[in-house]
């Protein structure tokens, strides 16, 4: 008999525990799936503000003279049009086009790059960076060594400011401060479309941080949210999970995430795949579909046409908290168009969804 994994912990499981968090499994780790419900904790972050434990992110540095070019050579987007201080969205390719990972980058210098893959594929990433390495670039797997909070919603600079930490900087943009001794990256991202701060700590003082937030957050209408309203969340702003929505086996000229690669560079991974489906045009895309009933989609669930035939199939698929009806991405024939009707075949019945362009709730994340 095979034995289970051993699962990984957040640094902060035990107050996890104590605040009544039912746990599932995320890329080998154990993490709050939700608290007090999934509904209640994406209501909250999108009329007041929710904190999130993501500590199970990859975490890795790559450190030494030319560390950014390097980078920049690997992963998709271009690095070059970001300064010191900025993030960016950024995906790691196969040399097939197909996406290994999507990440995010934090450039602190031209020879300081702060990576932070999704958690599954941590090793994968950091294995392929470190195995072409160029002389004195060192690629380090730190992925046990920080937790990650997510503060987000409308309150969110309220309760980042009342622990404080500084707040109001651009989007996508970081700054590192001192809480009680300890760096910590503050960066004006997040997951959820809401406006929000994904906060970078080192373990030794994740819990420090963690009860100040939920202390300071009392006010506010504060709740912890778990890795359940994170996907619905995620879901209603069209952002795609690695692993359903990009993947391996779907490329980022199929899922209409070419704004995230520098066409203009010379080279990166996979570029000549993605150059030469990207001038063909791809066979599928990645579309939105909005229920024009009571029908609630699922991965995989197969999408036709008004005369039965396959057209595609669901990837991400939920009920939406927000618009109290189902909401959907899914991989489809190039010829669906926005504005086509379509259904999904939901348990034997064929639910009639409409083909939309996602976002599909409307937030303003970007404000300075």
């Amino acid at each position: 008999m095979t034995e289970s994994p051993v699962l990984k912990k957040s640094p902060l499981h035990e107050r996890h525990v104590a605040l009544g968090a039912k746990f599932a499994e995320f890329g080998g780790w154990e993490m709050p799936l939700e608290y007090s419900g999934v509904v209640a904790e994406h209501t909250a972050v999108r009329t007041s503000v929710g904190v999130f434990d993501v500590s199970h992110l990859g975490k890795a540095t790559v450190k030494g003279p030319g560390a950014a070019a390097y980078v920049n050579s690997c992963l998709t987007n271009d690095l070059g049009k970001i300064a010191p201080g900025q993030a960016q969205y950024t995906l790691c390719c196969a040399e097939d086009g197909g996406v290994v990972d999507d990440l995010i980058a934090y450039l602190h210098a031209d020879d300081d790059v702060f990576l932070i893959p999704n958690a599954a594929n941590t090793a994968e990433v950091v294995r392929r960076l470190a195995e072409q390495a160029p002389g004195g670039v060192v690629v380090t797997n730190t992925h046990d060594d920080y937790a990650i909070l997510a503060v987000q919603g409308t309150n969110s600079d309220a309760v980042v400011a009342a622990i404080g930490l500084p707040i109001g900087h651009d989007y996508m943009s970081f700054d590192v401060a001192d809480f009680e001794g300890t760096p910590v990256v503050v960066c004006r991202t997040g997951y959820t479309g809401e406006r929000g701060y994904e906060l970078v700590v080192p373990n030794e003082a994740a819990v420090a941080v963690f009860d100040a937030l939920l202390k300071a957050g009392e006010q506010y209408g504060l709740v912890p949210a778990g890795l359940g309203a994170r996907d619905t969340l995620r879901t209603e702003m069209g952002y795609p999970l690695h692993g359903q929505d990009i993947s391996p086996q779907i490329t980022p000229v199929q899922a209409r995430s070419g704004w995230a690669v520098g066409w203009k560079k010379e080279h990166f991974w996979g570029d000549q795949a993605l150059r030469a489906e990207k001038e063909a045009g791809p066979a599928r895309i990645l579309r939105g579909l909005r229920a024009v009933g009571r029908g609630i989609p699922r991965p995989h669930m197969t999408v036709v046409d008004p005369a039965g035939t396959a057209l595609g199939e669901v990837t991400s698929g939920t009920f939406s908290p927000t618009l109290k009806k189902g909401i959907a991405l899914a991989l489809l024939d190039a010829a669906v168009k926005e504005g086509d009707q379509v259904a999904v075949d939901i348990r034997g019945r064929q639910e009639a969804f409409e083909v939309v362009k996602p976002p599909f709730v409307t937030v303003h994340v970007r404000e300075s």
